[in-house]
């Protein structure tokens, strides 16, 4: 086991039970860089808990990470934006033009619709912002895995608004077109009352709309409500 610049070990998470996504036979390899070790045990934890990742490395700063691009095998790498020696703009133009290069997803509490559509424009394959609940990070991950593109809506772009949500966000829409109220919701998910009306304000927040009607709408193809 290395330390903070190194190979990760194991650890337990409380991150909300959920559905799981079918798991591909081998886990998916992941890579850290983050300039807070904290948050680096946080996401190791999270991904051992999850099942379907294996943390092979992780790093303090983006130059290592950049490293560890060069000496490691895996699959993802999940980095943060601002961090030390080199920031997660820089790795993105380090590796925009590197063949075989990991699939990136950016992490990161710098959530506005600039840095969103810059990550985008250097070959980004996800972001997720850190005020996100923890399984939106984990639905990003599952969807880049599978080879797609996942990112937040952000203003002045036209694009489906149904294609910025995640996988739970999806369940929950279609679950809202079933007839389910926020406490069956509740019931069907295995989550708090909270939780569903967190995951609705963003619903309606991604999709343009006031409510459910105007939610079930846009799903099925008509005007929002």
């Amino acid at each position: 086991m290395m330390d903070s610049r190194g190979a990760s070990g194991k650890a337990a998470s409380g991150a909300l039970r959920r559905p799981r996504p079918e798991r591909p036979a081998d886990p998916v390899r992941v890579a850290i860089a983050n300039k807070n070790s904290m948050m680096i045990r946080g996401l190791r934890s999270l991904l051992t808990e999850d099942g379907g990742f294996e943390t092979v490395v992780s790093a303090t700063d983006g130059e290592l990470f950049l490293e560890c691009v060069e000496r490691m095998d895996f699959d993802i790498g999940i980095i943060g934006w601002v961090m030390p020696y080199r920031s997660g703009q820089q790795v993105l133009e380090a590796l925009l033009e590197r063949p075989g290069t990991p699939r990136i997803v950016v992490y990161s509490g710098d959530d506005s619709a600039a840095t969103i559509e810059r990550a985008m424009a250097l070959g980004a394959a996800g972001f997720c912002p850190k005020s996100a609940p923890p399984e939106q990070l984990l639905d990003t991950l599952h969807a880049v895995a599978r080879g797609h593109m996942l990112f937040p809506l952000t203003r002045g772009r036209r694009r489906d608004p149904l294609a910025s949500l995640t996988a739970r966000e999806r369940e929950v829409l279609q679950a809202l077109a079933e007839g389910k109220t926020n406490a069956a919701l509740a019931r069907h998910f295995g989550v708090s009352a909270n939780t569903i009306k967190f995951h609705l304000r963003n619903l309606y927040e991604k999709l343009g709309v006031q409510n459910r009607a105007g939610a079930v709408a846009m799903l099925l193809g008509g005007r929002p409500a």
